[in-house]
């Protein structure tokens, strides 16, 4: 069900067929057609923007996953050569305890920034939650001044 874009364009208001442009209702009926026609196509136009942008972010995600795979991999070998490194130094099995007990340290630290960053109040759409304040004092003044 695809629709290209001049499908949505030429598309014409319904007209009488003895056009009263000059007339207060007729102006007024043909603005609320243009209207109707307006945002038919604003909403076309909206989910066509929006299918592509989702495509987009599809392959995006794909690559991201196979980027984070290919480094986790790497991150991996890299622990492997410095227990490798460290047992040169130690008995072997401490090495492999001492890089493994570094790296979960570093992931209990990085897990736990994440998840306070995840709490409710970091969530809050603070600055939404202040326009809409502000708009309800405005509508509340004007009606106090209206009265």
């Amino acid at each position: 069900m695809s629709t290209s874009k001049s499908d949505f364009r030429d598309r014409t208001p319904p007209r009488d067929t003895a056009p009263d442009f000059d007339s207060t209702p007729g102006l007024l009926r043909r603005l609320m057609d243009d209207l109707g026609i307006l945002v038919t196509q604003e909403l076309a136009l909206l989910k066509a923007e929006m299918s592509r942008s989702i495509g987009e972010m599809k392959a995006a995600t794909v690559s991201i996953a196979m980027g984070g795979a290919v480094l986790f991999l790497g991150l991996i070998f890299l622990a492997l050569a410095a227990v490798y490194a460290l047992s040169n130094v130690v008995d072997p099995w401490l090495a492999a305890l001492i890089v493994g007990g570094a790296i979960t340290l570093i992931g209990a630290i990085m897990l736990a920034a994440g998840r306070s960053k995840l709490k409710p109040t970091a969530l809050a759409p603070r600055r939404t939650a202040e326009s809409l304040r502000k708009d309800t004092e405005m509508v509340k003044g004007v009606t106090h001044e209206q009265h």
